[in-house]
C-alpha cells in the first residue's frame, strides 16, 4: 500500500520549470530517496508533498490526503526536517521537545525522545552550542513528537562530518525499523545506497531513473569491467590483438566485459602480452557511475560521494 502517490506533478517559477511531469509512489514503511544535483527539483517536489507549495499541475497524495487542501490534517500525521534545520539559540533539546509537544498537544517524555535519536548526552545544552550533527538529530526528534507516519528529510546530513553523518543514518534506520515511511532527499550517493529501499534520480525537473540501486545499476550501467594496473604497452597490445573494448587512464587499463568469455579472453591476452602488470579487479558500475552518466557535469560539481 502506498504512503505517497505522485502523478504528472508540475511546478514553474516564471519561465523556470522546476518540476516537469514527475510521477512516482512510495510504499508504506520504505525509505525512498530523491537524488539529483542542485536545481534538479528535489526540494520543490518535497515542499509540494509537505503542503508548503501548490503545484501547477498533476496530483499529489500523502496518506491519501491532498497536501495543499488538507494541510492541517496532514501535518498532524507527518514529520518534517527542512534543509539547514535551525531553532532558537537558547532552548535546550529537552526544552525544545517539551515546547513542540505542547504545540501538538501530545504527551511526550523528552528524555525518551532524546534517547531515540541518540542525543541524551546533550539534553541540557543550548541549541546554539550544539554541533551540526546534534542540531540535525534534534530536528529529527522534533519531527517525531507527533508520532508521524511519514517523515520528510530534506538533505539532513549536508555539511556534517562523516561521523555525524553516520550517527544520523542510525536514526533513519531506527525510523524504518519502527515501520515509518521516510522520504529522503540527498546528493550523497553513499547515503542513498546505505539507507534507501528505492531511489529516484532527478535532473532538470524530471525523473531520469528509478528503482533499487541494483536495478538502476543494471539498467543504466555499462556492465562489468576488468581494471588492471599497467602501462600503456598493455593498452596498445589489447587494442591491436583483441576485439575487446579497452580504455586507459592514469596507469589503469579498463576492459569492458560483455560476458564471461570476454573475461577469459582478457586474462589470456594479458598473460600473452608479456607486459608488466599489477593489481587486477573486476567491478560493476556503481550508483555514482550511473548518476554521473545520467546528470553529467552538474552532478560532478555537487561533490557526490
Amino acid at each position: 500500500m502506498s504512503a505517497i502517490e505522485v502523478a504528472g506533478l508540475e511546478k514553474s517559477y516564471g519561465q523556470l520549470r522546476a518540476v516537469g511531469g514527475v510521477s512516482f509512489s512510495v510504499r508504506k514503511g520504505e525509505v525512498f530517496s530523491l537524488l539529483g544535483p542542485n536545481g534538479a527539483g528535489k526540494t520543490t517536489t518535497i515542499e509540494i508533498l509537505e503542503g508548503l507549495r501548490r503545484q501547477d499541475g498533476g496530483t499529489a497524495r500523502v496518506l491519501g490526503l491532498d497536501p495543499w487542501h488538507k494541510g492541517y490534517e496532514l501535518h498532524e500525521r507527518i514529520g518534517v526536517i527542512p534543509q539547514g534545520f535551525k531553532f532558537l539559540d537558547y532552548p535546550t533539546p529537552r526544552e525544545a521537545i517539551a515546547y513542540y509537544a505542547a504545540l501538538f498537544n501530545r504527551r511526550v517524555e523528552p528524555d525518551e525522545m532524546l534517547r531515540r535519536v541518540i542525543l541524551e548526552d546533550a539534553a541540557n545544552v543550548w541549541f546554539q552550542n550544539l554541533s551540526g550533527g546534534q542540531k540535525q538529530k534534534l530536528g529529527m526528534a522534533l519531527s517525531l513528537v507527533n508520532d508521524p507516519e511519514v517523515v520528510f528529510l530534506d538533505e539532513p546530513t549536508t555539511g556534517l562530518d562523516p561521523q555525524a553523518r553516520r550517527a544520523v543514518w542510525e536514526v533513519i534506520r531506527k525510523l524504518k525499523n519502527e515501520g515509518r515511511t521516510v522520504m529522503l532527499t540527498t546528493h550523497y550517493l553513499e547515503e542513498a545506497e546505505e539507507l534507501a529501499d528505492r531511489v529516484a534520480i532527478m535532473n532538470h525537473g524530471k525523473i531520469v531513473a528509478m528503482g533499487t540501486t541494483g536495478e538502476i545499476e543494471s539498467k543504466f550501467g555499462s556492465g562489468q569491467k576488468m581494471m588492471v594496473k599497467a602501462k600503456d604497452d598493455l593498452l596498445t597490445y589489447l587494442r591491436e590483438n583483441t576485439k575487446l573494448q579497452v580504455e586507459g587512464e592514469a596507469g589503469t587499463v579498463t576492459i569492458r566485459l560483455r560476458d564471461k568469455d570476454d573475461a577469459l579472453v582478457a586474462l589470456g591476452a594479458i598473460e600473452e602480452s608479456g607486459t608488466d602488470w599489477g593489481d587486477l579487479n573486476v567491478k560493476r558500475d556503481s550508483l555514482e557511475d550511473v548518476f554521473l552518466r545520467l546528470v553529467g557535469e552538474e552532478g560532478r560539481e555537487e561533490g557526490t560521494e
